[in-house]
């Protein structure tokens, strides 16, 4: 009997621990994988560290420059009304191929996604094909498709429209494919015992579950895209970065402060919008912090 200041959930412990000590033991084995991958991790840290010879000796005095270039861009002040103007109308402009990337992206990759899944196209080549088509496009940064597209077209905003699709483009055909994949089989297999074809499958079964998945997603990626407009304007695809890359080019720093403000404020509304939008087309409310 357990005496009066005993603690029952120890002696419960211990009674089970009698009974199955196997589980009890340490495993060992598991330890020592754990430790060795710990000890490579640690060990790959080291050697890329005195491969790239970080100077981080360097780091407390690029730290008080970065104070002075914060200090340099407050307030920010774009300069006149005319230049407020002028980064509006570019910000416009980065919208609008973010806009027009996305959609142009998710457009292409649809059927590229009906051919690279399984359970659509049952023709192992054709799937392959796909697939690979897929990795080789995605595998290809959106900074280096612009840098293609500007030396193919020129400068301006139609060379970030096409650096969006063809990055889209491989980065939404591997999500529609896996969305499509991961769906219910049971209401297509409905749709065929009515007598349907395997297209009617597709068309009532398939595409009424995975539309909604696929619709937020290319809302989540109209969100990121209106980040990377602004980078690849950087390398003279139009839009707002390349007003950014002008003005650090002339040390204009309160205007780079308020090119970097504007940036902010519409990120942040076109999340909170494509957020809602998101919850409303997947038919869930949004949690509070949205």
């Amino acid at each position: 009997m357990m005496g009066a200041g005993a603690n029952p959930l120890a002696a419960d412990k211990a009674e089970i621990a009698l009974r199955h000590p196997q589980y009890f033991r340490p495993n060992w084995y598991t330890r020592a994988q754990v430790g060795g991958v710990l000890g490579l991790a640690t060990a790959l840290l080291i050697l890329g560290v005195v491969q790239l010879e970080i100077p981080f000796d360097r780091i407390p005095s690029g730290i008080f420059k970065l104070g002075d270039f914060v200090r340099l861009m407050l307030p920010p002040d774009p300069g006149s009304w005319a230049n407020a103007q002028l980064y509006l109308r570019a910000l416009g402009e980065t919208v609008s191929i973010a806009l027009l990337g996305t959609l142009g992206g998710a457009l292409l990759a649809f059927p590229m996604a009906l051919l690279a899944a399984h359970n659509v196209v049952a023709n192992k080549i054709i799937h392959i094909l796909s697939r690979r088509i897929l990795d080789t496009v995605r595998g290809i940064d959106t900074l280096i498709w612009a840098l293609i597209w500007v030396s193919v077209v020129g400068l301006g905003p139609f060379a970030g429209v096409l650096a969006l699709i063809c990055s889209d483009f491989g980065s939404f055909g591997k999500l529609f494919s896996e969305a499509i994949e991961a769906a219910d089989k049971k209401a297509v297999e409905g749709v065929r015992s009515t007598g349907g074809s395997h297209l009617h499958g597709i068309r009532f079964g398939l595409l009424p579950q995975v539309i909604p998945v696929l619709a937020s997603q290319v809302l989540y990626y109209f969100e990121s895209n209106t980040r990377s407009a602004t980078i690849i304007g950087i390398v003279g695809a139009g839009g707002i970065g390349l007003q950014l890359a002008e003005q650090i080019r002339v040390l204009e720093w309160q205007k780079v402060a308020f090119i970097i403000l504007l940036i902010l404020i519409a990120v942040s509304v076109i999340d909170l919008i494509s957020s809602r939008l998101r919850f409303a087309i997947i038919g869930r409310a949004p949690a509070s912090g949205h």
